[in-house]
């Protein structure tokens, strides 16, 4: 297998589609009405593929691949270390084909990084990839020189060795690639894997926790796949293109999980705990059982939720993470779909993301059963900080595709200067598309949803929230306290097309009282060299 090809194709960042809302109700809702871009030409109003299903194609015959535990060693400091080459290779998906892909330590994806609270972590990220890139550890609470964004940029054959202490609760987070304008790109390509956190208080609640056995995560993602299995990387690049999702995104029919397509999962224990990730670019998954059988939610991203919830459905965006219980019963086959959904848009809009889309993402196959202990009542104590009575209140507005409050993402501006340890308020609404909103180096947990209570499945601690047209979100932001006024954190959609095309901001944690005399620009960097990042 060639891990190295000699030569890779990158593509130009386009300019943004104008697409917006009130465009397509301008244009017509019907299936048959047009709208016009620029005088120049028109397409059908429902904008990009028609429902989409692969129910009734799979025969489920390639069993779910568990991305590996990465080695790690302890130096000389008590710091556990991780090193993580990026690397271009090319990756059989049985029953599609061989695809150019790239990966972390593999052809494609990456290894699990497991971390417990309190420990001291340092990573050597070596970029063995054609072309400058970052990885950024998602929901991770670090310093900002240390989070992997657009200003940590690594070139080809260099390498980054950031170090932090983990300074937060168990959580099942993630790592991708962040480079401002090809972060969609980067991480269609494969870039992605987990990195779970521990803690004491999650060990003793005796939930299923042997990995890949009892404890098994899902990387749900979609891929447009060509007749000979290698990815459509155009549609995951290019800004204006409408094919496969639009302004959206690549939305893909082909679903792979852990990087396996036409996925089964044969359990050996009657309960079993799903890590899920939405590792897609665009594409939203309303989960459930196609038996409508309950299974009970017992974290969000950033965490255990206070009690479990018991649930049939689960909405999870682009970027968000889940873990859910579900209990079989021996001899028993059922399998894991994802289900239309109310994204609160208008017909064209809904048909453009796909959430008409029926997707079967996993067969599960019991045999005989061994026990397990039962689910606990309780599961967290802390229900977040109270909201301070002069509790700094903001208001973000996510503008069609391109921008935020009407600022497109500039690499040398700094958006907001925030105290440490401050808790905030920020209330995040969208003027017509559906997007997921992620922060940085941040808790946030959901105060309400147009204006009415959150529904179960976001009360538990978040970094990335699904925002509909219409409904605002309001939220309650509690930020870290390593200070850093040069080095900024990210907010942004994370829709990845549109945090491509500039809807995303910047922000850094200052001292207190010193807000108003921070400079709100910056440098721009190099990529970095192998003595970056100590």
């Amino acid at each position: 297998m060639n891990q190295h090809p000699s030569k890779t194709t990158t593509h130009p960042r386009s300019r943004p589609s104008t697409i917006t809302r009130r465009t397509l109700i301008a244009g017509g809702v019907g299936l048959g009405g047009c709208v016009a871009l620029g005088g120049a030409f028109t397409i059908p109003a429902a904008l990009g593929p028609g429902t989409q299903t692969n129910v009734g194609a799979l025969d489920f015959t390639n069993p779910l691949t568990i991305p590996p535990l990465a080695d790690s060693r302890i130096d000389g400091s008590g710091r556990r270390v991780f090193e993580l080459t990026l690397q271009a290779g090319e990756t059989e998906f049985p029953g599609k084909g061989m695809a150019a892909t790239w990966g972390v330590n593999g052809p494609f994806l990456g290894p699990t990084l497991r971390a417990a609270q309190g420990e001291a972590v340092a990573m050597a990220v070596h970029n063995e990839l054609p072309d400058a890139t970052s990885i950024h550890w998602h929901g991770m609470h670090l310093p900002a020189a240390m989070d992997g964004g657009p200003h940590q940029m690594i070139a080809p054959g260099a390498t980054w060795e950031p170090h932090w202490t983990v300074e937060q609760p168990a959580a099942t987070l993630w790592y991708h690639p962040h480079p401002h304008g090809e972060t969609a790109l980067h991480v269609y390509r494969g870039i992605a894997g987990l990195f779970l956190l521990d803690d004491d208080a999650s060990a003793a609640l005796n939930l299923p926790s042997e990995y890949g056995v009892d404890d098994i995560p899902l990387i749900i993602q979609d891929k447009r796949m060509k007749d000979d299995g290698s990815f459509d990387t155009n549609a995951a690049s290019f800004p204006d293109s409408l094919r496969g999702g639009g302004v959206f995104g690549i939305l893909g029919r082909t679903i792979l999980v852990n990087g396996t397509y036409d996925p089964y999962l044969a359990v050996r224990r009657s309960r079993v705990r799903f890590r899920i990730l939405n590792g897609s670019n665009a594409r939203f998954y309303n989960l459930g059982f196609t038996d409508d059988r309950s299974f009970s939610l017992i974290a969000t991203d950033n965490g255990l939720v206070p009690e479990p919830v018991p649930l049939t459905r689960l909405l999870v965006g682009p970027g968000e993470r889940a873990e859910i219980i579900v209990e079989f019963a021996p001899d028993e086959e059922v399998t894991l779909r994802s289900y239309p959904q109310d994204l609160h848009v208008p017909r064209p809009i809904r048909r453009q993301l796909g959430a008409d889309d029926t997707f079967d993402i996993i067969r599960v196959r019991a045999g005989s059963l061994g026990a397990a202990a039962p689910l606990p009542f309780r599961l967290a104590g802390d229900a977040g900080a109270e909201i301070p009575a002069d509790a700094t209140v903001r208001t973000f507005s996510l503008d069609d595709h391109t921008s935020i409050n009407g600022r497109t993402m500039d690499m040398a501006r700094i958006d907001l200067a925030i105290p440490a340890g401050a808790l905030e308020v920020w209330t995040v609404q969208s003027d017509g598309q559906p997007h997921t909103f992620h922060i940085h180096g941040a808790t946030f947990r959901v105060l309400d949803v147009g204006g009415q209570a959150p529904g179960a499945t976001l009360r538990g601690p978040k970094d990335t929230v699904p925002i509909t047209p219409d409904r605002p979100v309001r939220l309650a932001v509690q930020f870290g306290s390593h200070v850093d006024p040069q080095m900024p954190y990210m907010y942004h959609c994370h829709l990845l097309r549109h945090e491509d095309n500039g809807m995303m901001g910047q922000f850094v944690i200052v001292e207190p009282g010193t807000e108003d005399s921070t400079p709100m620009t910056l440098a721009m960097p190099e990529a970095l060299g192998h003595d970056h990042g100590h």
